[in-house]
């Protein structure tokens, strides 16, 4: 650990803990976030968490700041609400949950549009840093095959904050296996199984069998504009689809011309994040691949137990 970031960070948690203005929800809150820089699987988990509510007859509703938006205005998103203004991410939570999503340049902004709805639940999609934020529960998730990196604070490292902060939340989340997890750390483990490709104008969908025979031989390209690219790659490469990669920067404005120097008649797959922000574009012979998410059967039934407390106590 840094000590000049370590310092800065005890300096922040301490302002926020001796803050008079903390912000406190009307209904139960449930922090998703991690303590690591890119991506790590958020947004899979809150999906996920949303269904489970739903299945319990229980309403949620999901805040965020909508990162890299070029507005700063709070929003209710909506499924096909444009990416770009509401962010990436918003609209993939809304599109695959169903869910009221609010977004608000302040996350209690968003916290208390939602409040006003009739819903039982919140969930923040991040905002563990958010000091001044009263949560209920907090899950850190982290990406199994990153874990800690090197242990360094940002910018020597990954970390956003000490490790040592992972002993404070509720859960811990590992997206895929995390062999070097400390022994005295609970962690749950979070799997994502790839589904069919889905056409990027939604009119069609293929199995991973039919899309590898159909363009066997020819030219595939993958695109990934999300904190951690090479997962994609991998998953591609595990399913055994061969294609030539891009990486872009994580919440990458898609133009067309990103898409100009691949071969014609050339397909594309990219993730479902890429695939909200690249349906305005027209790009012809593209894909995106949906993923669900398994969660352990023991984690899944104490998060609903506790889901059933929150709500009985906030009534």
């Amino acid at each position: 650990m840094e000590p000049v970031y370590a310092l800065m960070f005890l300096l922040l948690q301490k302002r926020g803990e001796s803050s008079q203005n903390r912000c406190r929800s009307k209904l139960p809150l449930v922090v998703v976030g991690n303590i690591t820089a890119g991506g790590s699987g958020k947004t899979p988990l809150v999906i996920r968490l949303c269904q489970l509510a739903l299945e319990m007859n229980i309403r949620p509703g999901i805040a965020s700041t909508g990162y890299g938006r070029n507005s700063t205005t709070t929003l209710v998103v909506k499924p096909g609400s444009d990416a770009q203004v509401c962010g990436d991410e918003p609209v993939l939570l809304a599109e695959r949950t169903g869910v009221p999503v609010v977004v608000a340049r302040k996350r209690f902004d968003a916290i208390r549009k939602l409040d006003e709805m009739n819903l039982d639940l919140l969930i923040s999609d991040d905002g563990l840093q958010t000091a001044d934020l009263e949560r209920d529960i907090e899950i850190c998730v982290l990406d199994g095959a990153r874990g800690l990196g090197n242990g360094h604070l940002l910018p020597a490292g990954p970390l956003r904050e000490p490790a040592s902060r992972l002993k404070k939340v509720d859960f811990i989340i590992s997206n895929g296996v995390w062999k070097e997890a400390p022994d005295d750390f609970i962690v749950y483990v979070m799997l994502l199984e790839a589904g069919k490709l889905v056409s990027l104008d939604g009119a069609g969908e293929v199995s991973i069998e039919q899309f590898r025979r159909t363009f066997s031989g020819k030219p595939v390209h993958a695109i990934a504009g999300i904190g951690h690219p090479q997962r994609f790659f991998r998953t591609l490469e595990a399913l055994g689809i061969e294609a030539l990669t891009h990486s872009f920067p994580d919440h990458h404005r898609f133009k067309q011309s990103d898409f100009n120097s691949f071969e014609v008649g050339s397909s594309i797959i990219m993730t479902e994040k890429d695939a909200v922000k690249c349906r305005a574009l027209g790009i012809e012979n593209a894909w995106y691949l949906p993923v669900e998410t398994h969660l352990p059967a023991d984690f899944e039934t104490i998060i609903k137990d506790r889901f059933r407390k929150l709500i009985k106590e906030h009534k």
